[in-house]
């Protein structure tokens, strides 16, 4: 294993001190417990989106802290759910009187943490709900979850109801634009190679030179199938034929395409692909009206992709486009 560390026990603690010292400006950095939370948080009068996972995924979830997203992100240890005290730490830390709104990844540790977060919550009268997103296509089930996962639709879902809660939506309208989003929007992801937790030190599954595997997981999961290497075209047609067929998504809809990098994958592929999934969706009358391109939910150095397809109307489209200021994510403003 070969990685710019120290200590694989002291690798999110290190991590959080240089995000600090990087982004003074939009972040404010507590590390026990941890939470990265917006640096004029608490807003009042303003909803709080909260959102966390496990560290590995970066810049999910910290890296879409600030104003137009996530008032504070809760990260836990290299792929491992968040603690309840952490959510509630950030809970105080950016309630700002209009409620807050918890955004789960279907995650079985992250649901049951959060969920022991809201009821402690709750206890103090703070208005707290919790949506869950499970926009990967790939398998129902897997060794972390009940029902599918959640993927990276969660940045599309962060962005929108940020937007919301930024312009004062109050938390109905936030729960329901979350809920909205859930229900439109498809995740599938392929992987090159495995990547290395730094306290396991070895590939989390092997795959051969001449093998990928299709419908991988963002903690390093083993997908749905092995199959041997085939050229960009038909590595991207596997990844949107099961995400079209999903919803499924038809001739005429107007969709945000969103192509990710694992990690691994430089950008000069990842544009490559996109091109192709643009072509793809066009043959099929699919009218690709906003997108994303980059590495933005990763899974450590893992190369590979991820292709997410959510289908827009003027409301969303509209809360897609609203300023945002964050370490990952800014524009409008």
């Amino acid at each position: 294993m070969k990685k710019i560390i120290n200590d694989p026990s002291t690798v999110v603690d290190e991590a959080l001190q240089g995000m600090a010292l990087a982004h003074p400006d939009l972040l404010r950095v507590q590390r026990d417990p941890a939470v990265i939370a917006r640096a004029d948080a608490p807003v009042r009068g303003k909803v709080a989106i909260i959102s966390g996972g496990g560290s590995g995924h970066e810049p999910m979830h910290g890296g879409f802290v600030g104003a137009g997203m996530l008032d504070a992100a809760c990260p836990g240890a290299v792929f491992t759910s968040p603690t309840p005290d952490q959510v509630q730490a950030a809970v105080e830390q950016v309630n700002g009187g209009a409620g807050v709104l918890l955004v789960v990844k279907n995650y079985t540790g992250d649901v049951l943490n959060f969920e022991t977060a809201a009821e402690l919550v709750a206890m103090d009268d703070v208005e707290v709900r919790t949506v869950v997103i499970d926009d990967d296509v790939a398998v129902k089930d897997s060794l972390y979850t009940a029902g599918r996962r959640g993927v990276a639709g969660t940045v599309l879902l962060e962005k929108i109801v940020g937007a919301a809660a930024e312009q004062g939506a109050d938390l109905d309208r936030c729960e329901a634009l979350a809920r909205k989003v859930i229900a439109n929007v498809r995740s599938l992801g392929l992987a090159l190679t495995a990547c290395t937790v730094p306290h396991v030190g070895q590939p989390s599954f092997e795959l051969a030179d001449d093998e990928y595997e299709l419908g991988i997981g963002i903690h390093g999961e083993p997908g749905r199938e092995r199959r041997q290497m085939e050229p960009a075209d038909d590595l991207v047609r596997r990844l949107l034929d099961p995400v079209l067929e999903d919803l499924p998504f038809a001739a005429g809809d107007r969709v945000l395409l969103f192509t990710n990098s694992m990690g691994g994958t430089p950008l000069v592929e990842l544009y490559l692909a996109h091109g192709i999934a643009e072509k793809l969706l066009a043959e099929r009358g699919i009218v690709v009206e906003r997108r994303l391109v980059g590495p933005y939910v990763t899974s450590l150095e893992m190369q590979g992709m991820s292709l997410t397809l959510l289908k827009l109307d003027d409301e969303l489209t509209e809360l897609w486009d609203a300023p945002v200021r964050t370490a990952a994510l800014r524009w409008g403003m």
